[in-house]
């Protein structure tokens, strides 16, 4: 018996042993690091990344959440100051749940190699008041299979990096075109994912394609009318303020993501409207759950877009730690009234919405431009002076109304031949 002891209890010691981590410095130099900002990590890279991080730190955990269409494991990283990484553990603990994705457009890495910078520095002891209230959930490989389509021509417009991945998957999928539908069985497993963790914010990382203008990163957040009253009210008077100013205050001026109503033309005027649930933050409004949209601007130089990205992260988490408090209170609340019968009855609800002639008049830090005619096509040819910064007074149009709108019904009739129709519905926690 004594020896069964014994044995029982080397074998605890050996496998403690190899799996403890040793919390030693993470000084793994990234792609990014080591090209001056020119180069971002290809997949295998960031899996490297994420595993060798992971092994280090007690803070890291790592998961594998699902498999692209080619099969490539798709990497979650949790990172809690207490080694947590269970939801109801670190939900127990009264900490807000942050998910942060990037590549799911992998021509638009900027939010991966923000993500590793930042990962780099909390292991290493730095901004450890970021974790004090707050939980990272980071998905840096969301389409895995456009990030193996590597190549320097995938983005030619783009002011780098200088190679990157592919915007759709291998079945030609946009998966930030995929939230409802669920095609992409890497979207599939993200919504799954969701459904276990259900954060509490979410940010999804891209880059812009179009005009020219100062601002280093424009973003969306819903607050036109499709989110709930308060996580609304939340968003324009809790969060955004103290990002927008702090983004001021360290020279990466922010604005509202805008389309121009003329294309390409800033003084046509501007025009937001609201996400629809396709989109990655358009779906999270409807889970009430807020959704920030990074764009950084496709112009500016790579090191500068990626930097930017990390700083508004930064905030965010900074935000979350004194009013992720108030935040869960309102999403318990609004969660708590969406299943209700009276929130059944209280409709119609839009399913659509449309551009309004409302507007205010704002000031948008644009560029000089000139409308030529092309001597190839006869068209218009906007061709943007970006050494003569200068500032708009525009109208902005960003009250739109609903256009479509729709009760909600007590139950759906499903026949048994549309059994896909049910599973779509199951994996979004219906």
């Amino acid at each position: 018996k004594m020896i069964r002891i014994s044995i029982l209890i080397s074998f605890v010691f050996v496998v403690s042993s190899c799996t403890q981590k040793s919390d030693e410095r993470f000084d793994t130099v990234l792609p990014f690091e080591a090209s001056d900002g020119l180069k971002t990590a290809t997949y295998d890279e960031t899996v490297s990344f994420v595993e060798e991080i992971s092994n280090v730190s007690s803070i890291i955990q790592y998961e594998v959440y699902g498999q692209s269409s080619q099969g490539y494991n798709l990497p979650l990283l949790i990172v809690d100051r207490d080694g947590l990484s269970n939801p109801k553990e670190i939900k127990a603990t009264n900490r807000t749940i942050l998910l942060v994705e990037a590549n799911i457009h992998p021509g638009e890495p900027d939010g991966n190699d923000a993500m590793m910078l930042l990962l780099k520095e909390l292991v290493n002891g730095e901004n450890q008041k970021f974790l004090e209230n707050v939980s990272i959930l980071f998905a840096p490989a969301v389409n895995a299979d456009g990030m193996n389509r590597f190549g320097p021509y995938n983005r030619i417009n783009q002011n780098g990096p200088v190679e990157m991945g592919w915007r759709t998957n291998a079945q030609n999928l946009n998966l930030n075109r995929d939230f409802v539908k669920a095609d992409a069985p890497a979207m599939q497993a993200w919504l799954k994912m969701f459904n276990h963790w259900n954060p509490d914010f979410f940010i999804d990382c891209h880059t812009t394609d179009g005009a020219d203008y100062q601002y280093v990163i424009t973003y969306m957040l819903e607050t036109m009318g499709n989110m709930d009253d308060g996580l609304t009210t939340w968003q324009k008077e809790s969060y955004l303020p103290f990002v927008e100013k702090e983004m001021y205050a360290s020279q990466n001026p922010i604005f509202p993501y805008v389309s121009f109503r003329r294309w390409h033309d800033p003084r046509s005027g501007l025009y937001s409207m609201p996400g629809r649930p396709m989109l990655s933050q358009g779906y999270t409004a409807l889970r009430n759950r807020p959704g920030l949209l990074i764009e950084t601007h496709m112009l500016k130089p790579y090191k500068q877009r990626v930097l930017a990205t990390k700083k508004m992260i930064e905030l965010t988490m900074e935000n979350l730690n004194d009013e992720g408090e108030s935040l869960r209170k309102l999403i318990s609340k609004a969660d708590q009234y969406a299943a209700s019968k009276d929130f059944r009855e209280s409709g119609p609800y839009a399913v659509a919405y449309r551009r309004t002639e409302k507007a205010d008049t704002v000031e948008f830090m644009g560029v000089e431009y000139d409308i030529v005619k092309s001597d190839l096509t006869g068209g218009d040819w906007f061709q943007y002076h970006t050494d003569k910064p200068t500032t708009f007074k525009l109208p902005y149009y960003h009250y739109p109304e609903a256009e479509y709108e729709a009760m909600l019904p007590e139950a759906y009739i499903i026949p048994k031949e549309w059994n896909t129709v049910i599973e779509r519905m199951k994996l979004h926690g219906i």
